[in-house]
Parts: structure tokens; C-alpha cells; sequence
């Protein structure tokens, strides 16, 4: 055995004979109140971002609470000029609790609970972010009480606003680009495949949104002295909306696919092996035929094919009893989730050329823009994915996957664009953590082969 592969063991088994004790760290965390959205927490935010740098600074980072215009950001460094560095990203702030009573225990007083045969943490905040992010804190503890020192470079970067929309994140990322620059970013904010696979994600949709209204008469009219002879733009919009689809599922916006390409053919040949049940995942919500392109299996559609939905449409009386009237107006809300080297502006441009093509005279249309922002790309040979994804096989046994994801995770976009970094995006939560709801938890597993996990992917970054 080698000095390097004897020093990984030591401190696994540190990981492990120490368990307690970082759990009860994790507690005391847990334990704070952090809620970012109510005012009325504002206090207790602050001292969950006082306590995290504590924890950083007696673990010999040069760690500090950096005031921002709201919520406070955690800032450490512990950083090499003889290897790589990394910067981590978690948030520290949490959601609000409500409705408290379908709890079934006091959300902010962690417990450990059994629940379909497995072990697992009870508490806001177990899964959605302060359980993973004290994977890696918990994982830089174990080296540094091993051998002194960590393998690579670090630097943390907590966040506590990020459940309120981030308000603060992207002017701190401009002041402190130079400060906060690696070689790579490391997400601790998503999920494993399933209980027994792990993955990193490398792809991350991105999102065009747009509010139309039609307009056709100067005011509501009577359909029985109108109906007919007036233009129904509850009608028009009808027709435009049914218009953004093909028969076969795909999107009909002209130029749409132009800048799409397929999937890298390792990973397509690595999703045919992963299980995922296409009919399982449609009925668990009442479903049973997918409705995308038809060429497309379901996980493709929900992860590396890009999409049109209609989120909401409305016009004319919706009140209860009924009103024969032909509305003067009729709005709708509709979104493009985009994957990687589709133009955001290109798209909206494209949807808007769409819709006034097949607006009749009589009519106008009004857009309202909400957002546009592009998919994130990890390509799937990269050497630091790779030592990743290799580090990840050997802690749970099974190949890591290479994963996709059907939203959008902007700090990932923000730190592509400000800082030039890709990012990989480990998480070990599961899909039925209830993080937002009552009872949300996190597996006791998850949390105790997360810190080994981190600890053999900072090993093989740092060769």
C-alpha cells in the first residue's frame, strides 16, 4: 500500500469512528433557525453564518462573514499554490416551515427517525442544503485532523439567501471575482440518482419565460350581439399555443433545434445501462403516455432535449356562475427550458416571430420577458469530471452516473459567466427528501458516505 492510498484510509476510518460527533455538529447547525425569506429571522440567519465561520476558522481556514446588502455571506480560504483549488458552494439559509402543523416533529429540533428500513435525519434544512454542505466541512475536518493539512487547495463560499432568490449573489461574484477564481466549483445541492447510485450532474437546462397578451376589441363584449362577427382572442391564443407544437411532440418554433446536439455517445450508451422506469416515473403523478418528442425516451425529454410549456393562460369571466362575454383580452404564460449552445435571445426572438406570424390584423400582442438564461455544460471527458466520477464508484460500489438535470441551477451559470469556471455538481440527497415540505429529511446514510465521498473526490482532484 502506498503512503498516498494508507493516508486516504486513515482518514476514512476517521470519518467513521467520528460519526457522532459530526452529526451532533451537523445538529447544532440545524438546530438554528435560518429561514431567509422572513424578516422576522433575520437574526438567527446571522448566527447561523456566524457559527459557520467558527467552524471554518478552527479548522485553520482565513474565514470571515462578508456583509452584503441582505443576507450575509460565509467566506474561508485555505488555498495552495502546488496543486489545484477548488471553490465549494452550499447556502446556509433554509425555508419557512409552513403549514408547522403536518409536521410530525419540531422542525428546527433535529432527530434521527427510521423510515422505510433506513435511518434518517429529521429537520428543515436536513437536505436542503445544511446536511450536504456539512459533508464537505465535516470531510476537510477529517483531513485536517489526519494529516494536518488538506489535499488541495479550498475555498467555501456559503450563501444565506439563496431560497430567497439570491438578491446579493451576483454583485458579491463581480466585487470578488479575483478573490474567489479556482480551478473548478464543486455544488453540493443535488441529488443522487437513486439510493444506491451516485452522480454528478453536467448538464443543466436553461430557462426562457415570456407573459403574451392578445388583444382584439377596445373592451368585453356581449356574445350574443357579438359572438360570431368579433374576433375571441381566448380563441387566438388557443390557436397560437396549439401551433407551438408538432404532432410528433417536438417544438415547432422555426430555428428551435438549429443549435441542439445530440448527447456524447459514452454518456447515451451510460443512461441506456441506469435504471429508470419510464412508466413509473409518469404514474407516480397519474400519467402514462409521455408527451415529448416521440423519438425521445422520457429521461432524455426531462434532462437533454429542450422543451415548450404552457405554465398558465387565462382570459374572459373564470369567476364562479357563468358570463357570456367575449373577453377584449387573453394572457398566457409560457417557458422554453433550453440545453446547452441554444441562444436564450435567439429563442425569445424566435417564439415572438412565431406568435406574430399568426396574428390576424384585428389583433395585437403584447410581450413581458421573465429571464433568460442559458444551460450549463460539464464536458463529459474532462479530467477533473472524470477523477470525480472515479472517486464516487469506489466509495458506493457502483458506477457514477453522468447525469442531467431538467432545471436550472443559476449560481451554476453565474459562476461560468463572472469567474470562467465549470462546475460539478455532487450532491447526495434523495428525490424524496421533501426538502420545501413538512418532514423534510435527509438519509443518515447520505450524510455519513458524503463526507467519505468528498473525502475521496478532494483525493482525487488533488493527483
Amino acid at each position: 500500500m502506498t503512503d498516498a492510498n494508507a493516508t486516504l484510509d486513515a482518514v476514512l476510518s476517521h470519518v467513521d469512528a467520528n460519526i457522532d460527533a459530526s452529526l451532533e455538529r451537523l445538529f447544532t447547525l440545524l438546530r438554528i433557525a435560518s429561514i431567509s425569506t422572513d424578516p422576522a429571522y433575520a437574526g438567527e440567519v446571522n448566527t447561523a453564518a456566524e457559527w459557520l465561520t467558527h467552524e471554518l476558522q478552527g479548522l485553520d481556514f482565513d474565514a470571515a462573514v462578508r456583509p452584503t446588502k441582505g443576507h450575509p455571506m460565509v467566506v474561508g480560504h485555505q488555498r495552495t499554490e502546488n496543486g489545484p483549488n477548488v471553490l465549494f458552494y452550499g447556502h446556509y439559509d433554509v425555508q419557512p416551515v409552513d403549514p408547522i402543523e403536518l409536521w410530525t416533529s419540531e422542525p428546527f429540533e433535529p432527530k434521527i427517525a427510521e423510515e422505510n428500513g433506513r435511518k434518517i435525519i429529521l429537520a428543515r434544512g436536513s437536505s436542503d442544503d445544511k446536511g450536504q454542505l456539512m459533508t464537505f466541512v465535516e470531510a476537510c475536518r477529517a483531513y485536517k485532523s489526519v494529516r494536518g493539512s488538506l489535499p488541495l487547495g479550498v475555498t467555501i463560499l456559503f450563501e444565506g439567501e439563496e431560497e430567497s432568490g439570491s438578491p446579493s449573489l451576483d454583485a458579491f461574484l463581480t466585487a470578488n471575482a479575483d478573490e474567489l477564481k479556482s480551478d473548478i466549483a464543486l455544488v453540493c445541492d443535488t441529488d443522487m440518482w437513486d439510493t444506491e447510485t451516485p452522480s454528478i450532474i453536467t448538464m443543466l437546462r436553461g430557462l426562457v419565460a415570456e407573459n403574451i397578451t392578445i388583444q382584439a376589441a377596445s373592451r368585453d363584449l356581449h356574445s350574443g350581439m357579438y359572438g360570431g362577427a368579433a374576433r375571441n382572442p381566448n380563441q387566438v391564443l388557443a390557436e397560437i399555443i396549439t401551433s407551438l407544437r408538432n404532432p410528433d411532440g417536438s417544438v415547432a418554433v422555426e430555428g428551435f433545434y438549429d443549435d441542439v446536439e445530440e448527447l456524447p455517445d459514452a454518456v447515451a450508451e451510460q443512461w441506456k445501462r441506469l435504471p429508470f422506469d419510464d412508466k413509473a416515473y409518469l404514474g407516480d403523478v397519474g400519467l402514462a403516455e409521455p408527451a415529448g418528442e416521440k423519438t425521445r425516451s422520457v429521461l432524455e425529454q426531462i434532462t437533454s432535449r429542450p422543451t415548450c410549456e404552457i405554465n398558465g393562460m387565462w382570459g374572459g369571466y373564470t369567476g364562479d356562475g357563468f358570463k357570456t362575454v367575449i373577453p377584449a383580452k387573453a394572457s398566457a404564460k409560457i417557458s422554453f427550458r433550453l440545453v446547452a449552445n441554444q441562444d436564450p435571445h435567439k429563442i425569445r426572438a424566435a417564439f415572438r416571430k412565431h406568435v406574430e406570424a399568426r396574428l390576424p390584423s384585428d389583433c395585437t400582442v403584447t410581450f413581458h420577458e421573465h429571464g433568460a438564461s442559458p444551460a450549463s455544460l460539464v464536458p463529459s471527458d474532462g479530467p477533473m469530471l472524470q477523477k470525480a466520477l472515479g472517486a464516487l464508484t469506489d466509495e458506493w460500489g457502483r458506477e457514477a452516473a453522468v447525469a442531467g438535470s431538467g432545471g436550472s441551477i443559476p449560481i451554476v451559470g453565474d459562476f461560468k459567466r463572472k469567474l470562467g469556471m465549470d462546475s460539478l455538481l455532487i450532491g447526495f440527497a434523495q428525490t424524496d427528501d421533501r426538502i420545501h415540505s413538512p418532514n423534510e429529511k435527509y438519509n443518515l446514510e447520505s450524510y455519513h458516505r458524503g463526507i467519505r465521498s468528498w473525502v475521496r473526490v478532494m483525493d482525487a482532484l488533488a493527483k
